[in-house]
Parts: structure tokens; C-alpha cells; sequence
């Protein structure tokens, strides 16, 4: 992990020596970091393709759900940090997705409850998830940089940051598509979480990408754009080094 993200997110950015990308090439530059995204990583490869024991599954969710319950953490700072109404207004959502709301009537558990039913689809009881007694020390401290960086960085970075969510989908609709044939034993009720997750991680690109391409308009800053969300593509590999190095990776 970067820690000079997180150190020198406020200091001035260089001056710039070449012209800016236009608009669409600057998004096909975050678009092609999409190369280090942990969809890559052995440990994600092993879930994905059937080679992980109900232990690995049940380490990977119960560690999850630590970054889970940080992503509404997470946005609030990028609330607290935005004087935009307009995009506080499109931001909020986010937290709402998470936490659940009961707005006029109409009633939405969010995905951390989504997540901790498909916890017990695995396995693993609603307890030994949420008091968090099964995440590993390095899964926290990832996780923990990350809401850190959002709550001490501009909060137009901390928007850049959430542009994982670029690839996102795919992730999703692999375990929606491999899951149930590789994990009979997962009640398939668990895999909601994924469901949801597809349609919602595309409304939350379409937000931050428009910030992203609306503040970033020099090369620096675009340079700038490119090492935040490096940082965050970094932060979700280590989580998945952290779920290795303690459940073993099955490599074929």
C-alpha cells in the first residue's frame, strides 16, 4: 500500500509539464487500471473457480464483512468533507444502500444485512460475524487506511477512490455465475448481496465518474487521479494477501 497517498493527500500538486488528457482519455487511463484489480488476485481466482474450501469461503466472507461495514463509514466522511449539495444529495444513496433505510413506507435491510445472511448461508453464525472475533490484523489495518485516506483527503480523491467500483460488476456476476455450481452447500438465498450489488456498483460509477472527470482537468491532477485509485486497487489486493496468508491459496 501507498503510504504517501494517505500522507501528502493535501499538499499542493506539481505544476503541469503536459497538456491534459481529454475527457475520454482520461477515463480509458482509470478504466485500464482495472488491470490490478484483486478480480486477479489467486485468492479471488481460487473462490471464483471452485478450489476453496468451506473454511476459505468462510474466512473470506467473515472478513469481508469488516470492509463492509467501513464502506458506509467510509462515505459519510466523504459527506462531512463535501460542500456540494448536489452531490451529497447522489452520495447519501450510498450509505443508504449499506446501513438500510424506512422511508415513507418503503422498507430496505441494505447489504450489510444481505452480507450477514449470506454469512449464514455459509456457515458461519450472525455472532462470530459481527463481533469480528474471525479478521485477521492486516485485513483491519487495510481497511482502516482506507477510511482514514477518505476522511483526511479532498473529498474529490476520495471520490476518485471509489472508481474500483468501475469493475466491480464483473467481480459480482462471476460469483453470481460460478458460485452455486462450484458451492451446493451455499443456500442460494445468501447470494442476494451479489445481485443487488451489480446494478447498484453501475449508478455509483456513473456519480463518481463525473466528479472524477469534472475536477481532474489537468495532467497533474489526472496524474493525481491515477495514483488514488492505484492506492485503493492496492488496498483491496492486501486485503486478499491477508485472506491468503492466513487461509492458504489452492493454485492449480
Amino acid at each position: 500500500m501507498r503510504a504517501d497517498i494517505i500522507q501528502t493527500s493535501r499538499h499542493p500538486v506539481p505544476a503541469d509539464t503536459e497538456a491534459a488528457w481529454t475527457r475520454s482519455e482520461f477515463e480509458v487511463q482509470l478504466r485500464e487500471r482495472g488491470r490490478s484489480y484483486h478480480i486477479h488476485h489467486p485468492f479471488n481466482v481460487m473462490l471464483n473457480t471452485g478450489r476453496a474450501t468451506p473454511e476459505q469461503v468462510r474466512g473470506w466472507v467473515a472478513n469481508r464483512f469488516y470492509y463492509q461495514i467501513a464502506i458506509p463509514i467510509k462515505d459519510a466522511a466523504v459527506l462531512s468533507n463535501c460542500p456540494d449539495p448536489l452531490v451529497r444529495r447522489g452520495w447519501v444513496q450510498r450509505i443508504l444502500d449499506h446501513d438500510g433505510f424506512e422511508l415513507g413506507g418503503i422498507r430496505d435491510e441494505g447489504g450489510i444485512e444481505a452480507w450477514l445472511r449470506l454469512a449464514q448461508a455459509v456457515g458461519l453464525t450472525r455472532d462470530e460475524v459481527l463481533d469480528l472475533r474471525h479478521v485477521v490484523p492486516a485485513m483491519r489495518y487495510a481497511v482502516d487506511a482506507y477510511v482514514n485516506f477518505a476522511r483526511r483527503a479532498p473529498w474529490q480523491e476520495a471520490v476518485c477512490s471509489s472508481l474500483t467500483e468501475l469493475f466491480a460488476p464483473e467481480i459480482h456476476k462471476q460469483r453470481l455465475a460460478t458460485w452455486p455450481a462450484h458451492y451446493g452447500w451455499i443456500e442460494p438465498g445468501g447470494l442476494t448481496y451479489f445481485r443487488s450489488r451489480v446494478s447498484q456498483a453501475r449508478r455509483d460509477v456513473e456519480q463518481g465518474l463525473a466528479v472524477t472527470l469534472e475536477h481532474f482537468t489537468t495532467r497533474a491532477l489526472q496524474q493525481r487521479a491515477l495514483e488514488v485509485l492505484q492506492f485503493k486497487l492496492d488496498i483491496l489486493w492486501a486485503m486478499n494477501d491477508a485472506m491468503a496468508l492466513r487461509y492458504g491459496v489452492d493454485t492449480p
